[in-house]
């Protein structure tokens, strides 16, 4: 249950994992783009077992679901919210930014999206945390119409949590059918500009083919973290924060990077035992078969290896982990030293937890306020910048051939 691990595994265990869904996935697209809700339904009966009739929650559900979640776990609700909240405004550019070039300006402007559809995993574990994360910088981007899809029967925490984030519309909806929902429209479900949220590989691979429709985060599927550890490092510490990842699902990959043999003994031996008193032992145990550990002789080359993972989360348990920090170039989320558990970043610390997995860290940054928004570059130029400007413009545009171009900026030299 605790092996050795290469990159290569890593990396292929992501990539394969995708191409294998591929020809199901597609066609759960092409149903729903064919059939709209009679697919969705049909799909919601198939994968969820649950017969509906209906795909939108009405305000009477949701009223149901608040006189089921008690009152502590509302405050914890509301606790997180607002440091999610607080966190992402930090996050959000000025409407429109201008300065001088001379006597023009230049700027930009930021707009945020129309519409967003929001992916609230469901199944082995309810998500509110994740209802939280997705909705929240949505609603400070200044979003019109969010809406969000997660498998029926939905947690009345779900529920909540979406109703406290300011969703406008929620539906029980959930796997590739949903996304395909939001990405194509369908008869209930309205499409929508973009998606976002994590899902199993069968969501993840729904967003890869989709983005011809709709336009999507990144791919963001089962957890991940790899731990980056020298011999100062807590064998207890560096062993949970494994297990929380792994407890997420059969799918999840853990990796131990260390330049201390006698560590990775010891983290084996905490995992093995805690595994086995688990009340998730049967998740756990699945994972830990695509996790593991990586010996490298020094701290240079787990950076390096580290990079090359690009995990989702990257737990840095060494002696002085700032001055690591400015090495690492490909990771979702950082966590530096003994004090900063991953759980913390997945609920309460502020910053968003819907990362990028399989490697796409190497490209792609978690969400953030600036998912939700688009930017236009301002220009205003003054008749003297204009006469600057004027040859160089005209001699690029005719040598383009593009003759029209250049004779909008002579027409206005000659008034």
């Amino acid at each position: 249950m605790w092996q050795a691990l290469s990159v290569e595994s890593w990396k292929a265990r992501g990539r394969s994992d995708l191409s294998k869904v591929f020809p199901t996935v597609n066609d759960i697209i092409e149903q729903v783009r064919n059939e709209g809700d009679t697919a969705v339904l049909r799909l919601t009966a198939r994968f969820d077992k649950v017969e509906l009739t209906d795909l939108r929650v009405n305000r009477a559900e949701i009223d149901e679901a608040y006189s089921k979640v008690d009152q502590q776990l509302l405050d914890a609700l509301n606790f997180a919210r607002t440091r999610i909240e607080a966190y992402h405004r930090k996050q959000r550019p000025d409407d429109v930014t201008l300065f001088k070039d001379g006597e023009s300006t230049l700027g930009w402007k930021y707009s945020p999206l129309s519409s967003m559809g929001i992916y609230i995993p469901g199944g082995k574990a309810s998500y509110p945390s994740t209802a939280l994360m997705c909705a929240i910088p949505a609603k400070v981007a200044g979003v019109r119409n969010v809406i969000a899809c997660t498998p029926p029967p939905v947690h009345p925490l779900t529920l909540v949590a979406l109703d406290l984030a300011g969703v406008d519309t929620i539906f029980k909806c959930g796997g590739a059918q949903a996304i395909a929902a939001m990405g194509l429209g369908t008869q209930t479900v309205p499409k929508v500009q973009k998606i976002v949220g994590p899902g199993n590989v069968y969501v993840t691979a729904a967003k890869v083919l989709l983005r011809q429709d709709v336009e999507m985060d990144f791919p963001a599927g089962p957890s991940e973290i790899a731990v980056l550890a020298d011999r100062t490092a807590k064998p207890e510490n560096a062993a949970a924060d494994i297990l929380a990842q792994a407890e997420h699902g059969p799918d999840s990959a853990c990796a131990l990077v260390t330049d201390d043999r006698d560590l990775v003994e010891r983290v084996g031996r905490i995992i093995v035992e805690s595994a086995e008193k688990s009340e998730r032992r049967e998740l756990i145990r699945s994972s830990l078969k695509s996790s593991g550990y990586i010996i490298v002789k020094d701290m240079a080359e787990g950076i390096a290896v580290c990079n090359e993972l690009a995990p989702e989360h990257l737990s840095i348990q060494t002696m002085d982990p700032l001055s690591i920090l400015p090495s690492i170039d490909t990771a979702g989320a950082i966590f530096l030293g003994d004090n900063s558990p991953v759980a913390c970043g997945d609920y309460t610390t502020g910053t968003d937890h819907v990362l990028p997995t399989a490697g796409n860290a190497a490209v792609h940054s978690g969400l953030d306020v600036l998912h939700f928004m688009k930017r236009s570059s301002v220009q205003m130029l003054d008749k003297r910048t204009l006469e600057e400007l004027a040859p160089a413009t005209v001699r690029l545009a005719e040598t383009e051939g593009l003759r029209a171009h250049a004779e909008s900026v002579r027409v206005r030299l000659k008034k």
